[in-house]
């Protein structure tokens, strides 16, 4: 979300406003108040005799409330307001607003106020993709209340408007009128309520309830629970930050109302996605392992049992997303839920092992040995679509994704000279991704599930595949791996960040890492801020297309642990680096993706246009650079770090304190060169020198 817009969340809800708190949303803006994937408030405009509000200042410390601080506007420079005015919002399921008016004057005022809400109802895909609704629109008074509604068939979905003070007028169109007499130095307050109701479910606003109290102090738990990071200012600063937007993306499953796992991003993914909880479950790991066992547990619920075109589910197979709007209760989008992933499967065993190595929770391991099985079945008959041993993947339906990797936009497996690879397509990650789950699966089968069998049978396909990986999809002219395998079986032989996941995943071969690691490390990929997703000098390559030359900060994430997997520490520690710093200009909230311009030209990270803020794995990403700079791993009931651990020299020493897994609690130093690490100052002004510097060269140019 961009800078004008003031947004806060809890779970599926989620509210954009301006920053005098009005509402105005345009049909393809995903302003408004958005439940369960649906605008249940288009419209919250505010005036005061009749002029919208001045905001003076905004207050969005905590992700779930906002105040803003508004005046009227008072016609000319020279006069000040006599009158402040406060909105208090708290957000979830619906908002409560409190609003107060405090006359500062030692006159009384007569004031009109006037409050007029809509709402269109808007699918959040019809946000998106700007379509017209095909229900009907509907408002009237019910029990002294206004309703805003919308009906379509059986798909009912209202808005509920309640306020503690009567108006003194209701415009039949959804205007209400307050006409106050406001007595010198006094305070007025009244507050709103808005319910949204989905089919006969009313879902009262937590904080007109004791829940949201219990939401306070959950937050307050989560970052006491939290370790404790000690190094530079910036990079606590980044850690925190990015603690609390995990904790704003959290949301309760319906089957697990008591737990929380995190939603993908704001504002298009506030939902379950298998990959993306996967993901950022796993990066999360040292910080908070209560999101990784939800995680796994509701997918575990939702994993596919049948053959189901529209959605793509299949027998064990893992979702991708799961939504509640109305396009895909009538089946105009599959995602209900949808399963058209093919990596989200092996991840799911992954972050399986990966859970019970950090808590030692042998029990939820147990229970879930069913469904890691049939996971298991699915990478070796479903995935593997044609018997070759890898997995492929091509959509049965044209609703669905056409890339079903973590770059699952339509254009991003490309040849070197632009082409698109037909399909089906095996991209190159997805196989590592394969190898590590059977690896991992191996050890669960040795010491959980006592099939002493089964282990062996995955430690002898495990090793196979690698064999088998390392020969077919090596390209020997251009010292990499293909990025997949087309539907003609030849290798997609563009330059792409997906090879810093095989060296995560440990499939590459000792003596082919190092000609990764120069190819990531090289400048075609390093932009300076991170890994771009494609190399510069691919044919399709673009600083601002969306999987084909930007950086994503969970992407590099990934490929620094990679590099570090194999020994590349110091590599690693560059990249994190590089991610690090970059928050600094986004305000240490580190955005789904921003632009792979080169940093010795721009001397700043390039936004991306509609990239989510926050989203998860991107905040994610910091939790795992930690991880991979200091080398944390668990050893049986001792958690191990690298004696060699390599720490940007502006960090200083890196200490995280309180770090819990099955050895209780414990604390892991890395020493930095302390004298040598730069003042908050020093940073800012090493930054403005570079920009000095490139603005004479560009006037010499």
């Amino acid at each position: 979300m961009n800078e004008n817009t003031i947004t806060i969340l809890d779970g599926s809800t989620f509210l954009v406003s301006s920053p005098n708190g009005d509402i105005e949303a345009r049909p393809d803006q995903p302003h408004g108040l958005f439940f369960q994937d649906m605008r249940h408030l288009s419209r919250w405009i505010l005036t005061f005799q009749g002029a919208p509000l001045d905001a003076l200042s905004t207050d969005v410390i905590e992700y779930y409330y906002a105040q803003h601080f508004c005046v009227p506007p008072t016609g000319s420079f020279y006069k000040n307001p006599t009158i402040s005015i406060v909105r208090r919002r708290f957000i979830g399921d619906g908002f409560v607003e409190d609003l107060s008016l405090l006359n500062h004057s030692t006159e009384a005022e007569e004031v009109e106020l006037q409050l007029e809400a809509g709402a269109d109802f808007a699918d959040l895909f019809e946000v998106k993709d700007v379509l017209k609704k095909k229900g009907q629109l509907y408002r009237e008074v019910r029990e002294g209340q206004l309703v805003l509604g919308y009906r379509r068939e059986n798909f009912i979905r209202e808005t509920i408007i309640s306020s503690t003070v009567r108006p003194t007028q209701v415009d039949p169109k959804g205007k209400a009128v307050f006409r106050i007499t406001l007595q010198p130095r006094s305070r007025w307050n009244m507050k709103l309520g808005v319910t949204p109701i989905t089919g006969t479910t009313m879902h009262t606003p937590k904080f007109s309830t004791a829940a949201g109290n219990a939401l306070r102090h959950n937050l307050k738990e989560w970052i006491t629970q939290a370790p404790t990071v000690t190094c530079h200012p910036e990079g606590v600063h980044l850690y925190m930050r990015s603690l609390v937007d995990v904790a704003a993306l959290r949301f309760r499953p319906n089957t697990m109302p008591e737990r929380s796992l995190p939603a993908a991003g704001l504002p298009w993914f506030m939902a379950l996605f298998g990959r993306d909880s996967l993901i950022t479950s796993y990066q999360m790991l040292p910080f908070s392992s209560e999101l990784a066992a939800t995680t796994l547990q509701a997918l575990a619920d939702a994993q596919g049992k049948n053959m189901v075109e529209l959605t793509e589910e299949e027998p064990g197979r893992i979702l991708h997303e799961l939504r509640f709007g109305e396009l895909t209760h009538f089946h105009e989008r599959p995602q209900s839920p949808y399963y058209g992933a093919s990596d989200a499967t092996p991840l799911f065993l992954v972050l399986l092992d990966e859970y019970e190595r950090w808590t030692g929770d042998a029990k939820l391991v147990r229970a879930l040995e069913p469904n890691a099985r049939a996971a298991l079945d699915w990478i070796d008959h479903f995935g593997d679509r044609d018997g070759d041993g890898y997995i492929e993947y091509e959509r049965k339906t044209e609703l669905g994704l056409e890339n079903q990797c973590w770059k699952d936009s339509w254009n991003s497996i490309l040849f070197h000279d632009g082409t698109i690879a037909p399909a089906p397509r095996a991209t190159c990650e997805i196989q590592g991704y394969a190898y590590d789950a059977k690896v991992r699966c191996a050890r669960l089968a040795r010491e959980i599930w006592k099939d002493e069998a089964l282990a062996v049978k995955l430690e002898t396909e495990a090793a196979e595949l690698k064999r088998r990986f390392n020969h077919d999809y090596w390209i020997p002219d251009r010292q990499f791996f293909a990025l997949a395998m087309d539907g003609h079986k030849r290798k997609v032989d563009s330059l792409c960040s997906n090879i810093g996941h095989l060296l995560w995943s440990g499939i590459v071969e000792d003596d082919k890492a190092k000609a990764l690691r120069d190819h990531l490390m090289g400048p075609r990929m390093f932009s300076g801020w991170g890994i771009r997703t494609m190399a510069e000098g691919e044919a399709g390559y673009n600083p601002i297309e969306y999987h084909n030359g930007t950086v994503w900060p969970h992407d590099c994430s990934i490929v620094a642990a990679g590099l570090a997997r194999y020994g590349f520490r110091k590599d690693a520690a560059e990249i994190i680096s590089g991610i690090f710093e970059a928050s600094i200009a986004f305000r240490y909230r580190l955005p789904e993706v921003f632009a792979g311009y080169e940093r010795a030209k721009t001397r700043y990270p390039v936004q991306y246009t509609t990239a989510c803020i926050p989203q998860a794995w991107a905040a994610g990403a910091p939790m795992l650079g930690i991880r991979t700079l200091l080398g944390l791993e668990p050893k049986g009931e001792v958690l191990t770090f690298a004696a060699d651990a390599v720490v940007p020299p502006w960090l200083g020493t890196l200490t995280v304190e309180g770090i819990r897994g099955r050895w209780g609690r414990t604390s892991v130093v890395a020493k930095g060169d302390d004298q040598a690490r730069p003042t908050v100052k020093q940073i800012y002004e090493r930054i403005l020198s570079a920009r000095e510097e490139l603005g004479e060269a560009e006037l010499a140019a």
